[in-house]
Parts: structure tokens; C-alpha cells; sequence
């Protein structure tokens, strides 16, 4: 019992794994690689505890290679040189299958090492990592492996593991246990997908259960599910993807007008104390998504804004909340958005000019200009305070990069101007 319960509990066969059902259910493509006994190159992509180094395990134990353990955060290429000295030896006859988690942290010559190796297939190369493998893993190797993406296991496919966890533990210490009732579902869903959180908070629960005094079982109660599994349910690295997921879904709750989404989001990541990226996000997006057809609602978010960075969580999360329901409830317009955007593509492409001789700072012109004057008519001294003249450059004439939203506050104005400029 000297190695913790997840690893004593680790299925050994694939119909005994946890969730995965897209990738190990009967006939699904892994499932049917696994099966096939000619395993190519594969990268392992998800969260913490959804079944990737369990899959590269069931994998390892059916070839007959010899199989190589590495990690990410500690191997050097020292390490890489000892596994590739392996390599033809009568040891590795039939090649060595190299198991490479948290394959992230190997900088580009720590991966370009394994190349020559992993493309003749004398290492067939099984990684795992938590970050998206398309930014962090280097194309020469990427473009030799099949990626494939493993995803948050549901609380209900977890049940079953943990109640198979509790007998395990019964039967190693050799007490039988009470389990009061919502147990096992409360760290189902406590622990956020997370399989590995899950049985560990099983055998915590074992292990910290009081002795009772006579023969009776060992109570396993609610109260201390919830003490022990608190918190384990946010998973949030700011520097990761759950961390951008998490801030993609609060903006595209508060654009598609979901309080209820929004909120909950929100909720998240000020659980996870990240108080600056959800006014961030939320300041973008009044922006962004509100835009013109409520111009009011930037100065009232940013007043939120600045009332919670001066508050500090939790007080913090009161005018959020507030401003956050504005938001969703708010009409929406991406007018402005998509001007500057078009006007942006111009300026890439280099399609700008000059800036007209009547709009720039009052100077004398050359000896080289054909009219001399600048000829800038000023609106103020025309009725409605405008006049027709030509503002962008002649390379963009005519160009149109805002329209109209079809809002109340737009139309009102082009209304208005419809009206003058006729």
C-alpha cells in the first residue's frame, strides 16, 4: 500500500477504463489502433485525471517492446541518450516503446532529439500533455504522431470508480466502511472530471475515518466528503487552456446575452481569485459587443471595474455581477468592431496613401505642388455643422468601414445624418 490508491486502482484493461467512450468504446479509432498490435506515434492531449498515462499503460503492457519511462519536468538529454543506447541491443529487439508525459516542458532540442529515432521506428513515442500539443509540441514531431484529445470524464462516469475505490480500500485494511448516502456521488461532482482526485479523496477518507471502539464499520460521512474534496473541483492554470476556455465562455455567454452563463463563469474564475481577467474581459466586451448600441454601458462597466479592484474579492464580486447582467441584457451592436477591423486589413495590406492635403497640419507647400493652399472647409461655419469634403486619402475613396447597426441608438443617428447629409 506504499503507492497511493489511484495507482493501485488503475485499470488494466480498456473496458475497465474511466470516460473516453469517443475514443475507447468498441469500435472507436483508438480502441480499433490498440487492438490492431502496430501501435504508430500518438500524443495524448486533456486535463489532469481523464485517463491519458492508464490508456499509454494498457498500450505499453500489450507489445512486447521495451517500454521507457520519461517526464517532461525532470528528464534531460542524458536521459534520452540512455534510452536511445538501448536501441538494437537483445534487450529492445523489437524496439523500444518510450512513454513521455508532460512532453511540454522538453524544450526544442530535448524533442528534435527523438526525430531520427521516432521516424524509422526504432522508438515509437506514446506523449502526454495537458497544454494544446499544437502550440507547445514542435511540428517536425507533431507531424509525425497522431494526436488524439481526451476529455473531462462526466461525474457520472466516474461513480463506478469510486465505488469500486471504496471496496478496495475495505478490503486492504480490512474494516468494512458505512458509507452515508450522497458520498460518493458528492465527490463524483466534486471533483470537476478529475479521476485521480477522485479516488485520492476516497482514500482520504478511509484513511482519516474514526476507529470505532467495537466491531462496528468505520463511518465515512457527507460532512467530511465536502471538507475533504473542497475546492478540488476548479481547475484553473492560468498560464493553461482550461484558463482561456474558461475567459473564452464568460465573453461568449455575455455576446449571446446568457445572464445565467455569465454568471456562472464568472463565479469560476473569481473562485480561482483571478479578479484582473474577468474585468479585462469584461470591459472587452461592453466594448465589443455592446458597443454603439449602448454607448452608456462603457463608463458604468468601467465604474464597476474600478469599484472591484479597490474592494478586493470577495466584495469584489457584487458590482461584477451586476455589470455582467448589463452586459447580457443589454442590446448589442459590432459596428464598431468590424470598422476598425476592415480598417486594420487595409493598413496591412498597405493600402492607405497619403492623408489629404486639406486635412494636414497647416504648413507651406513645396515648390513641388501643382495647387498651392490647403482649402480645409470647416463644418462649423455650415449649417448642421457639416459640409461635404473628401477625409480619407484617394487610394481608400469611397471606402465604407462602418455601418449602421440596426439598434435603436444607431438608426437614431443615421436617421439624423441621412437627413443632413442629403
Amino acid at each position: 500500500m506504499s503507492s497511493p490508491l489511484a495507482d493501485r486502482i488503475r485499470p488494466m484493461t480498456l473496458d475497465e477504463a474511466v470516460g473516453q467512450k469517443h475514443l475507447l468504446s468498441k469500435g472507436a479509432p483508438l480502441r480499433n489502433i490498440i487492438e490492431s498490435g502496430i501501435i504508430p506515434n500518438l500524443i495524448f492531449y486533456g486535463p489532469s485525471g481523464t485517463g491519458k498515462t492508464t490508456v499509454a499503460n494498457i498500450i505499453a503492457a500489450s507489445t512486447n517492446k521495451k517500454l521507457c519511462r520519461l517526464n517532461g519536468t525532470n528528464a534531460s538529454i542524458a536521459d534520452i541518450r540512455n534510452i536511445v543506447s538501448q536501441i538494437d541491443t537483445v534487450e529492445a529487439t523489437n524496439g523500444i516503446l518510450l512513454y513521455l508525459d508532460e512532453i511540454q516542458y522538453f524544450n526544442k532540442k530535448q524533442q528534435q532529439s527523438l526525430l531520427e529515432y521516432i521516424e524509422n521506428g526504432s522508438i515509437t513515442l506514446i506523449a502526454s500533455t495537458t497544454e494544446n500539443p499544437y502550440f507547445y509540441i514542435y511540428s517536425a514531431v507533431l507531424s509525425r504522431c497522431t494526436v488524439f484529445e481526451f476529455k473531462t470524464v462526466t461525474p457520472y462516469d466516474i461513480i463506478p470508480a469510486i465505488e469500486r475505490a471504496f471496496r478496495l480500500m475495505g478490503e486492504e485494511m480490512r474494516c468494512p466502511y458505512d458509507i452515508e448516502e450522497g458520498v460518493v456521488r458528492h465527490i463524483a461532482f466534486a471533483c470537476g472530471g478529475d479521476v485521480r482526485k477522485s479516488i485520492n479523496t476516497v482514500e482520504l477518507l478511509c484513511l482519516s475515518a474514526t476507529v470505532p471502539t467495537d466491531d462496528s464499520p468505520r463511518k465515512i460521512t457527507l460532512e467530511n466528503a465536502k471538507l475533504l474534496s473542497q475546492k478540488t473541483s476548479l481547475k484553473y492554470d492560468r498560464d493553461g487552456d482550461e484558463h482561456y476556455d474558461l475567459l473564452s465562455a464568460f465573453q461568449k455567454s455575455m455576446r449571446g446575452s446568457d445572464p445565467d452563463a455569465a454568471i456562472q463563469y464568472l463565479a469560476r474564475i473569481l473562485a480561482a481569485g483571478d479578479l484582473p481577467s474577468a474585468c479585462r474581459r469584461l470591459m472587452v466586451c461592453a466594448a465589443e459587443d455592446v458597443g454603439l448600441a449602448y454607448p452608456m454601458i462603457m463608463p458604468i462597466v468601467k465604474a464597476a471595474v474600478d469599484i472591484a479592484l479597490q474592494v478586493g474579492l470577495p466584495e469584489a464580486r457584487l458590482p461584477l455581477a451586476d455589470a455582467v447582467i448589463l452586459v447580457c441584457t443589454s442590446p448589442k451592436s459590432n459596428s464598431g468592431h468590424d470598422a476598425i477591423t476592415a480598417a486594420m486589413a487595409d493598413l496591412e495590406k498597405g493600402n492607405y496613401g497619403p492623408i489629404p492635403r486639406q486635412l494636414q497640419n497647416k504648413h507651406f507647400d513645396g515648390d513641388d505642388a501643382k495647387v498651392k493652399g490647403q482649402f480645409y472647409e470647416y463644418p462649423h461655419e455650415y449649417p448642421n455643422h457639416w459640409t461635404k469634403q473628401q477625409y480619407l486619402p484617394d487610394a481608400l475613396k469611397n471606402t465604407v468601414y462602418y455601418e449602421y447597426g440596426d439598434n435603436k441608438m444607431e438608426q437614431a443617428a443615421k436617421e439624423y445624418w441621412d437627413k443632413i447629409k442629403k
